[in-house]
């Protein structure tokens, strides 16, 4: 379990193609500290170690993430927002994030506050997303607001935007979206026949 609260961001070194999987070399000022078999939210995506060496990590992605979430887009050099599990003992200061990608979004229009970044998001499928309430975009907690059918937007601070990838979003860009866990599991109380 995650908080989405970003630890670091790491570079993609390499992509490795095995079969119908994927494996990742990150670099990253955390990969000395992880250890095999731990489970990392890389953009949000939770991906288990495989190998650490010379302050890189590796990871895989199965056929069914690639497909669930925009790893399979990513490309050599690209940033990744990176946080290792929560600790049982410590301060929870995003909300519960499992890791577990349900669909993406695009970035439709990025706008500079002066001071902020206010960006809004076209979102694939039907969204779990209410007004003020938590969502989790590429790893990171954020809150959602001006929320439509298929729009919603977020605001992004100067520490956020300089220490996540949301630097280097563009219009266009597609992101990791993964709905708060206790609206989900209400929807499908809720829905159940």
């Amino acid at each position: 379990m995650f908080t989405g609260i970003v630890e670091t961001v790491g570079k993609v070194e390499e992509i490795i193609q095995d079969g119908s999987n994927v494996g990742f070399v990150i670099s990253s000022n955390l990969s000395e500290e992880l250890k095999v078999d731990q489970s990392v939210s890389h953009n949000g995506v939770c991906l288990t170690v495989t190998k650490i060496a010379s302050g890189k990590h590796w990871v895989t992605a199965i056929d069914e993430t690639l497909k669930k979430s925009s790893l399979g887009q990513v490309e050599f050099g690209d940033k990744l927002n990176l946080e290792r599990c929560m600790k049982a003992d410590g301060r929870f200061d995003g909300h519960i994030v499992q890791g577990h990608v349900d669909t993406t979004a695009e970035v439709v229009s990025i706008n500079d506050e002066d001071g902020s970044w206010l960006f809004t998001f076209n979102i694939k499928g039907e969204g779990l997303i209410v007004e003020k309430g938590s969502i989790c975009i590429n790893g990171t907690s954020l809150t959602c607001f001006n929320v439509n059918e298929n729009h919603f937007s977020v605001a992004i601070i100067p520490y956020t935007f300089e220490y996540t990838n949301f630097n280097q979003l563009t219009v266009g860009s597609i992101v990791n979206i993964e709905f708060d866990i206790i609206g989900k599991y209400i929807h499908q109380i809720l829905n159940k026949k």
